[in-house]
């Protein structure tokens, strides 16, 4: 396999330097932290790795898998479908499907108990907490859905992922000997798709999990066994780049992906960098664009708005192997003969790349080697590495949530959960001011 690679040739633009730093005292964070950084080395990969064996004929028995989960529950399983078992979105599919119910829609849950053939289906619920008020309200609804088709066989079509020992869920597991997976200590949701999280539906879609496995231990596994190397490793370096541009002025982080199949890595990039980093007045913001769509939308913003933004820009080697352009084609048209729609993609990219580094958009590229899983685990683990040490050298924790907790609590409280009065009160302050309404 080629290695994947990052290039700088085009990182430091619009007037930004480098600037020599010492950041020696993060090696000793990195040592420190790293308990609490589970995702890094993947300690808990090989016995996840047995248990998903064991669980893989189960899973791979059922035509539809139901997901309940919200954020880093839905985010990195939709990127890992999209990207490696994309048969679901294309016509005459009959192979595995996965449903993702990662809002509080109720016309979409109802569609799809209706739709749904249980005795195909399986529910997997996902919640580290077994708190999350939409999944559980979700859990809620299904659970006797499931008991009124399935009344003997209900506890067979349920698989939860959940913390180890304690909450809702795992209560759950308990009672109803139902199937389950364990969430590691210390793993938040969005840091969590190279988990359980993600790995359950992998397995389910019959996509190339090990690889993806592979791929993010081959980058994160050398910097948990040896934190002397953070200073060389290229997440440190990631880290730095944006760190310093941030200081610059720079407030905006473009993820354009170039390579269509991972688009939706854009929304779960987003999660894993704004709900990480956008703390204390502090952060950036994360912005997803998909290669070539989004020049007929948002590349314009990008290139004569304000010059507040830096880009990361996914790519890897178009497939010329495939869809020949016509010899015989309109004499305007005469450049495209003999070519392939690969060599289209491939002039886009380029040209593109070209484009943002003219109009002095800092720009790293992520030089894939391909679009396989493996070099997949790699991009996500460098950039979960990337953001962590992101959030060290703004200062802040990057692990917490402080502001979205904020409102679960408000949430809780309008709904009447007991003990929440003090929260009540905080949310009447903002329903008692009178609306201020114009009509349209």
């Amino acid at each position: 396999m080629n290695q994947s690679k990052l290039d700088w040739a085009h990182a430091w633009l619009g007037g930004v330097a480098d600037k020599p730093s010492d950041d020696a005292k993060f090696i000793d964070q990195l040592k420190n932290e790293l308990p609490v950084l589970p995702f890094l080395g993947l300690p808990f990969a090989e016995e996840m790795i047995a248990q998903l064996e064991e669980h893989e004929s189960f899973l791979r028995g059922f035509k539809h898998m139901l997901l309940l989960g919200i954020g880093g529950s839905a985010l990195g399983p939709r990127a890992l479908q999209r990207a490696f078992a994309p048969g679901q979105d294309r016509p005459n599919y009959d192979g595995p499907c996965l449903w993702i119910a990662d809002n509080v829609d109720p016309d979409w849950l109802e569609n799809h108990l209706e739709k749904l053939v249980p005795e195909e289906t399986v529910v997997v619920v996902i919640s580290k907490s077994g708190g999350t008020i939409e999944t559980m309200t979700q859990y809620l609804i299904v659970l006797p859905w499931l008991q009124k088709m399935l009344p003997d066989t209900w506890k067979d079509h349920l698989f939860m992922v959940t913390d180890t020992v304690k909450g809702p869920l795992r209560e759950e597991v308990n009672k109803y000997g139902i199937r389950s997976m364990p969430v590691p200590d210390n793993l938040g949701g969005r840091y969590s798709v190279l988990s359980a999280v993600g790995m359950v539906p992998a397995v389910f879609m019959g996509m190339d999990w090990k690889g993806l496995l592979k791929g993010a231990m081959s980058v994160g596994r050398p910097l948990a066994q040896n934190p002397e190397a953070l200073l060389d490793h290229p997440a440190w370096k990631l880290a730095r780049w944006a760190y310093q541009m941030s200081e610059a002025g720079k407030s905006q982080v473009i993820y354009f992906c170039y390579i269509p199949s991972w688009a939706t890595f854009g929304p779960w990039f987003c999660q894993l960098w704004a709900e990480s980093l956008g703390k204390d007045g502090k952060g950036t913001q994360p912005i997803p664009a998909t290669g070539v769509t989004d020049q007929h939308s948002l590349l314009q913003m990008f290139l004569d708005g304000p010059k507040d933004k830096i880009c990361l820009f996914v790519s890897s080697p178009a497939d010329k192997s495939i869809l020949p352009i016509p010899a015989e084609v309109p004499a305007q048209w005469q450049y495209l003969s003999g070519q392939t729609f690969g060599d289209v993609l491939e002039a886009e990219t380029i040209a593109t790349r070209a484009t943002l580094a003219e109009k002095d958009v800092p720009t790293v590229h992520l030089d894939m080697a391909d679009s396989s899983a493996e070099s997949a685990g790699k991009m996500m683990m460098l950039l979960e590495a990337a953001t962590i040490f992101t959030g060290w050298l703004m200062g802040i924790n990057p692990v917490d949530q402080p502001a979205v907790e904020n409102g679960k609590k408000l949430a809780r409280a309008r709904l009447g959960m007991a003990g929440t009065e003090a929260d009540a009160a905080r949310l009447a302050a903002f329903t008692d001011i009178p609306s201020v309404n114009m009509e349209f």
